[in-house]
């Protein structure tokens, strides 16, 4: 097991953290001609792997235009831009899952479909709450702006095109007044039929729907927390067994991960807060807030709010534990990672949201690159909330600050070993 940090070091970094928790302010902005290289990657050199550190886009050039702006067929959108992205799943270069907490009022004179990353004057964070209310449904100084839930669920083709989209969920997110839209979206691995899975944190719901879209099977009570079997605090990711066995971290307020069986009956359960918060033990959690699992059947979890990675045997054992940081930064650095996922060569590729860089490590915990800069730039993040790449090697990042979709593609002479490979896909028959 790898040591865990000291306390007093560990409450520093906590302190920090729930600072930056508390204000959500917007990264800060630096000026688009500060460093001609870095805001145009294509032109910016390749990535070594003799570096822990690529900036601001690694082996990766950012697609530009992309997504396209949605049609104005069911209604306008003239005055209205990108929302809060919680999740993107690429089911193939053609067909990207996105899951997005509704859209966002321009203010006046803001050109069409700026993310609100890059409004001057900021408007803050690209925030899906309803105006006055926290994320938990609690009283809170009024903005004076609201988002509306449309385009909730869509998805795009390569060249960022609506292929198809699902308006008839708009009123599930919305149904409480703390409905803000879907946390994440995912498709697992081994079902041939390609069942579609919905993480609702605010309303506390899991939702799987048929490939085109209709409700199959649901767990939760809508804007009731719990922690039963069946009722979740603020549920946040899932993952898979070959067999159909499948894991919900639960997530905000519920500080554990649920074992369900091929036929959604409850297994088992795992996990608490810790009994001394400036020194979490194994299975104590903060924000168990994403979860994968190995080719070897090992469970990864991000413990959130711990800045680290907790790692379980299939039976909700504790094996492993380690830092979702680089050693070679400073001490005092904070990490907000957010959601990871492991590909094909068997590395583990995490997003933080504070750092606003992409992480590599290898399945023990060790630190090998990374790659990411702040800012409103294209290219840049914000807070990178969900991460898909597909079978082409694009890699797509979903950011709940900045209120912007991202595709990088790999550029022609990277090193692979900074590029992410491929999510896993049993079912894949898609050819090029």
């Amino acid at each position: 097991m790898h040591m865990r940090l000291p306390t007093n070091e560990l409450m520093a970094r906590l302190l920090l953290l729930s600072l930056a928790l508390a204000a959500c302010s917007p990264a800060p902005t630096t000026p688009p001609t500060a460093n001609a290289a870095a805001d145009n990657p294509a032109t910016a050199a390749p990535a070594s792997r003799q570096s822990f550190q690529d900036w601001p886009t690694g082996s990766y050039r950012v697609v530009d235009n992309w997504p396209k702006p949605l049609p104005d067929d069911r209604h306008s959108h003239e005055g209205w831009t990108w929302g809060s992205f919680g999740g993107v799943y690429a089911e193939s270069p053609d067909r990207i899952w996105i899951a997005m907490r509704g859209e966002l009022p321009l203010p006046e004179g803001a050109a069409p479909w700026t993310p609100y990353a890059a409004l001057t004057p900021s408007r803050g964070n690209a925030n899906s709450n309803t105006d006055g209310l926290t994320a938990t449904c609690e009283p809170a100084p009024l903005r004076g702006w609201e988002r509306r839930f449309e385009h909730s669920i869509f998805i795009v083709d390569r060249d960022g095109n609506l292929v198809d989209e699902w308006p008839h969920l708009e009123k599930l997110f919305s149904q409480l007044p703390c409905g803000r839209g879907p946390h994440q979206i995912k498709i697992s691995p081994y079902d041939p039929d390609k069942h579609v899975w919905i993480i609702d944190d605010q309303l506390h719901m899991i939702y799987r729907f048929t490939y085109d879209g209709v409700l199959e099977h649901s767990k939760g009570t809508p804007g009731v927390r719990g922690r039963s079997p069946d009722t979740f605090d603020r549920p946040t990711d899932i993952a898979w067994l070959p067999d159909g066995t499948y894991f919900i971290t639960d997530g905000y307020g519920g500080t554990r991960v649920i074992k369900y069986g091929p036929d959604d009956q409850f297994i088992k359960d795992w996990g608490q807060a810790p009994v001394d918060p400036a020194n979490p033990g194994p299975g104590e959690f903060n924000t168990p807030h994403s979860i994968a699992i190995s080719s070897d059947r090992r469970l990864f979890v991000v413990d959130r709010g711990h800045e680290r990675m907790q790692v379980f045997d299939e039976d909700g054992n504790f094996l492993d534990m380690w830092p979702l940081r680089s050693p070679h930064w400073p001490g005092s650095q904070t990490t907000l990672v957010t959601n990871h996922f492991i590909d094909d060569k068997g590395y583990i590729w995490a997003g933080d949201a504070f750092t606003n860089r992409v992480l590599k490590f290898d399945l023990d915990g060790n630190f090998l690159y990374s790659w990411g800069a702040a800012g409103p730039q294209a290219g840049r993040l914000q807070c990178s909330h969900g991460m898909s790449t597909d079978q082409l090697g694009n890699l797509y990042i979903a950011d709940c600050f900045a209120g912007r979709l991202q595709k990088f593609a790999p550029v022609a002479e990277a090193d692979q070993d900074n590029v992410a490979g491929q999510i896993l896909r049993t079912w894949d028959t898609w050819k090029p």
